[in-house]
Formats: structure tokens, C-alpha cells, sequence
């Protein structure tokens, strides 16, 4: 793998991991697009790069909610320890929970059938699929709570949403973030939530698959352009989600997911 191609990986990875878009679809498909694949060498430095991509977008998420997640940690001990009920006490226990059988089920999906589904055409159709949902539940959702206000029954569905997210094209944030919208959560909070939800998950994966990393030049340097471009990425969507809506990332794709295929199609 050149370290061109590390950059632009990590780059696509810190853009599409954190917008509702796919960032696993997109890192397949991109390397397939460009016939990076045709490379024995690209493919054995890619075995484990994605997971390392991933590490670098939740660092963007561990810096950029810092003091979130030490008035969460701060909280939930207090719950436990001192019986001080607080909303940081709360929130850090519903996301405690509602990682659990999303990260357990996915894994095990991923485990045994994970690449069976790493093909063009299911990830095109994964694609426009969910972008069409999107769509719906977004334009259709009715705005009735905020982060501060969650319910324990919403934070566990949003949770357990994640588990669709071992197909390529879903994406884990567009599956959370629809589910957030669905059950009545407005975009900027079902959005902070998707990101501080996906933090434990992104973490044990990286500890999990640490042992394929190939500690190089483009192995940093694409860990640094998706951590870079993670934290413009966080900023920038929680800005327009105030007053924007998920429409633009439904019709992006369903447009790129009709691009896969014709590409998919073309190639026979």
C-alpha cells in the first residue's frame, strides 16, 4: 500500500464513518473502483488497515467529547458509588447497556458471515436501501425528546440498531441515526449519540484485530488524515444538523449506490 493510497483511504474513512453514509461500504468499494484489489501487496497491507482507519476517527470522537465522556465516567461511578442520581450518571449506563448486544451480535455476525457480503452489488443495494429509509424516517420523524432526555427503551434500540451495521453499505451511523429519528430523537442529539455510542465498540475492535496492523509510514498517515479529518467532520455535522436534515446524505446514496452498479454491471 503507497502512502498516496493510505491517505486517501483515511480521508474517505474520517468523512464517511462519522456522516450516515458507510464508511465500511466505502472502503470497499473505493480500492475495487480504483483496481487497487489486482495488488496481492495492497491486499495483504489492507487486512487490518481498516480497523486501524477506524482508531483514528474514535480518537477524533474521544478528543473532540472529552469533557463529555469524564462527566459521563464521573457519573456513572456516582450512580454506583455514591447513589447520586444525575442525566451524565444516566446517559453513561444507557450507553454501557445498550453497547452490549449490538457489539455481540454484530461481532458474531461479522465473524461468520462478514465477507460473504463484501461484494459490489450487495453493498450498492445496502446502499440505496438504507438511503431510502433514511429518507423516509427523517422527513417522517416527529421531534420529541433530546440527548438530555432519552429514554432507557430508545438508547437500547439505538444500541441494538448497530448490529445491522456488519453490512457493508448500512452504515453505523445511518442505521443509528434512523433509528434515533424513528423512535423521536432530533438530528443533533441522535447524531452526539451515534458518536459517543460507536467510542467502546471502535475500541475493543482496534484491541481486537491489533495484532494484523503493519506499523508503517501509511499506516500513520492514514490513521492522522481520518483522526483530522473526523474532528472537521464532527464539528461541521452537529453544526448543520441543527437546522439541516439528513435528505442531501439519503440521495448521495442512493446516487452512489446506482454508480456501484452500473460499474458492477460494466465489469460483468
Amino acid at each position: 500500500m503507497t502512502t498516496l493510497q493510505a491517505l486517501i483511504l483515511g480521508i474517505v474513512q474520517g468523512l464517511t464513518e462519522l456522516l450516515p453514509i458507510s464508511s465500511s461500504g466505502h472502503l470497499d468499494i473505493l480500492p475495487w473502483l480504483f483496481n487497487w484489489t489486482a495488488n496481492p501487496e495492497f491486499n495483504a497491507a489492507f487486512e487490518g488497515f481498516d480497523v486501524a482507519l477506524h482508531f483514528g476517527t474514535f480518537l477524533a470522537i474521544a478528543i473532540f467529547f472529552f469533557k463529555d465522556w469524564i462527566k459521563l465516567i464521573v457519573g456513572g461511578f456516582n450512580q454506583v458509588v455514591k447513589k447520586k442520581k444525575t442525566t451524565e450518571g444516566r446517559m453513561f449506563w444507557y450507553l454501557v447497556i445498550a453497547t452490549i448486544p449490538g457489539g455481540i451480535i454484530g461481532l458474531l455476525l461479522d465473524t461468520f458471515v462478514g465477507d460473504a457480503l463484501k461484494k459490489p452489488v450487495i453493498i450498492a443495494i445496502a446502499l440505496i436501501v438504507m438511503g431510502i429509509i433514511l429518507y423516509i424516517v427523517d422527513k417522517k420523524g416527529k421531534t420529541k425528546t433530546d440527548y438530555e432526555h432519552m429514554s432507557f427503551k430508545q438508547t437500547f434500540l439505538i444500541g441494538l440498531s448497530q448490529c445491522l451495521a456488519f453490512i457493508p453499505g448500512v452504515s453505523r451511523s445511518g442505521i443509528t441515526m434512523t433509528t434515533g429519528r424513528a423512535l423521536g430523537v432530533d438530528r443533533e442529539s441522535v447524531a452526539k449519540y451515534s458518536f459517543m455510542l460507536s467510542g467502546p465498540i471502535v475500541f475493543a475492535a482496534t484491541i481486537f484485530k491489533i495484532k494484523d496492523f503493519v506499523f508503517s509510514v501509511p499506516f500513520f498517515v492514514g490513521i492522522l488524515a481520518s483522526f483530522i479529518v473526523g474532528i472537521i467532520v464532527i464539528k461541521w455535522l452537529l453544526n448543520y444538523l441543527q437546522k439541516g436534515s439528513f435528505k442531501g446524505f439519503a440521495i448521495y446514496r442512493v446516487i452512489f449506490g446506482i454508480i456501484i452498479l452500473i460499474f458492477a454491471f460494466a465489469r460483468g
